[in-house]
């Protein structure tokens, strides 16, 4: 039986050459993507910065309302079509600053896409699905790999990017499977294909709509996924792994989540957070948190 341990796990982005953070504070972050230097709002940052003097390309400058709306402001022309940019020298893709304050990829995602490599390691023929796959980065951190993907998002812009991003990658022939739908309808389709994976990965957004206007909230939607995705795999399958933004709620609650599905397979349910290590001062700022299944 799987065991649940509550130590929280720090999975940790350090800086790399396609993303750095410089530095946080005051309710701020001053990232850097490629050659450009970036600020956004930041919540969590309640500390001060260890400077005052930050020089960016631009800067997302949130709406008065809660509902996560606001605009760019640009002090050097920065790319509106994206500029490119490569993780871990396999994937190509594009960063762009999005109207949504993100710059179409979660650079914090690192830890997890190495992580999910090393639990698929000597598996033949291994399948994985990536739900709620955006962009596609961390699909191709794995194809890259050699695993065969499944590919799962209901903008068709965002997987026309994961395409494009593939094609960036010299991975456009790749085994992956793209698919347009509601992240919840296609998971119990396979459940009724009786199909299988050696893993999963979750991204969830706290709210969203699918292709034909479906509603996911996280909170009403995600114990039903979670269940459908358990019946996806067996006491041979390598993992799930579960991220959560933006949301209150703790990686207990989804530790627990996951422990009543999976505690009749093998292995080790683990809870934690994402970290990214700021460049100097080497604080840690949060960003998400996670629970995963393994074996």
């Amino acid at each position: 039986m799987a065991e649940l341990l509550r130590d929280m796990v720090i999975m940790e982005s350090s800086p790399r050459d396609d993303f750095r953070l410089l530095d946080s504070g005051h309710g701020r972050k001053l990232e850097q993507y490629g050659r450009y230097k970036l600020i956004r709002p930041e919540a969590q940052a309640l500390w001060s910065p260890q400077s005052d003097n930050w020089q960016a390309d631009g800067e997302f400058i949130p709406a008065s309302d809660e509902d996560g709306g606001g605009r760019w402001h640009f002090n050097n022309h920065v790319p509106k079509e994206g500029w490119p940019l490569v993780w871990n020298d396999q994937v190509h893709f594009t960063a762009q600053c999005t109207p949504f304050r993100h710059l179409g990829f979660f650079p914090d995602m690192d830890p997890v896409w190495r992580w999910m490599r090393e639990r698929l390691e000597g598996v033949d023929s291994a399948e994985a699905m990536n739900l709620f796959g955006y962009t596609g980065v961390g699909t191709l951190a794995l194809a890259a790999h050699g695993v065969k993907m499944v590919h799962v998002d209901a903008s068709k812009k965002s997987v026309a990017a994961a395409r494009e991003n593939a094609a960036q990658s010299g991975m456009g022939e790749y085994p992956v499977r793209w698919i347009i739908d509601d992240a919840a309808k296609f998971t119990a389709r396979e459940v009724r294909r009786g199909r299988r994976y050696d893993g999963i990965l979750l991204d969830p957004p706290k709210y969203g709509r699918g292709p034909d206007g479906e509603i996911w909230r996280l909170e009403e939607k995600l114990p039903g996924l979670i269940a459908d995705c358990r019946q996806l795999l067996d006491d041979k399958s390598r993992f799930l792994f579960l991220t959560v933004y933006a949301v209150r709620m703790s990686a207990l609650a989804i530790g627990a989540l996951l422990n009543e599905h999976f505690a009749q397979l093998p292995g080790k349910i683990e809870i934690g957070e994402l970290a990214v290590r700021e460049e100097g001062s080497g604080r840690l700022l949060p960003t998400a948190i996670f629970a995963r299944w393994s074996q």
